[in-house]
């Protein structure tokens, strides 16, 4: 996994333009920005990011069951820029993808390990790249799939509408849609499947479970955060924290603390 935020100087006047219009534009259901630049938020003093957990270390339950992450720890630092609170609401994957979530003002921000797609791009705006995501393959400890020729056959775990998904049926394997990276992992437990496929950097929470990571399928994937359609000055604050962030050296902790290691850049 490798660090791809670009480097950018980020304007401090700027940013605090922007945090100032946060601050002065009522709530709005739509959640487009009202008078051009002004940033209008679907919740008064709320940055409100709908996310699909279990989806660990980008967004997971902790043991006060609240919502955390990677995804959430960027999106704090948005609020934190725009000078307003957030809140999380857990939301289903493909409403998120398809653009629903932000289109029904259920939210300001999808945040869910969204891979960056020409198809997406048309049903919601996206950030900056911010994580790269190739494909994974989890199995149980001691089995002998590793590859795609291996998989000839057999059950392979996918999460519905994800690029996890679609890698799985161009590679004509056998797969079983399920909602979420939970539900892959209780089938794999129960026999149900005999591999799961999805994002590299979510299945290594599971090695010390009984089931190891066999493969990585490099696919030049890149997360990316969403917006609602035109809403350019949400898109802009958005961006402005992830340059900062980069800037200032706290991405590379919240990715450290997230993932494990350090990100490398390219």
């Amino acid at each position: 996994m490798r660090h791809t935020l670009p480097v950018g100087a980020l304007a401090a006047a700027a940013l605090l333009a922007l945090s100032a219009c946060a601050s002065d534009t009522g709530s709005n259901p739509s959640g487009e920005a009202s008078g051009g630049s002004e940033i209008a938020l679907v919740k008064d003093g709320v940055l409100t990011v709908c996310s699909n957990p279990p989806f660990e270390p980008f967004e997971f339950e902790d043991a006060s069951g609240e919502i955390v992450g990677l995804d959430i720890d960027l999106n704090r630092e948005v609020a934190k820029d725009l000078g307003v609170d957030v809140q999380v609401v857990a939301t289903p994957f493909d409403t998120i993808q398809s653009g629903a979530a932000l289109n029904t003002g259920a939210c300001d921000v999808v945040a869910s390990g969204i891979t960056i797609t020409d198809d997406r791009k048309e049903k919601f705006d996206f950030s900056e790249p911010y994580f790269d995501a190739d494909q994974g393959l989890l199995v149980p400890a001691g089995s002998d799939l590793r590859d795609v020729a291996d998989l000839a056959g057999k059950k392979v775990a996918v999460q519905m509408a994800t690029t996890g998904e679609k890698w799985a049926q161009e590679n004509d394997l056998t797969t079983v849609q399920f909602e979420d990276l939970g539900l892959q992992i209780q089938a794999l437990e129960t026999g149900q499947v005999d591999a799961v496929v999805n994002d590299i950097a979510v299945l290594g929470a599971y090695t010390s479970e009984g089931y190891e990571v066999a493969n990585t399928f490099p696919t030049g994937e890149q997360y990316g955060l969403g917006v609602k359609k035109g809403n350019t000055a949400l898109l802009d604050a958005v961006n402005a924290t992830l340059d900062r962030i980069h800037e200032d050296g706290t991405y590379d902790a919240i990715y450290t603390e997230r993932v494990g290691t350090a990100p490398v850049s390219k």
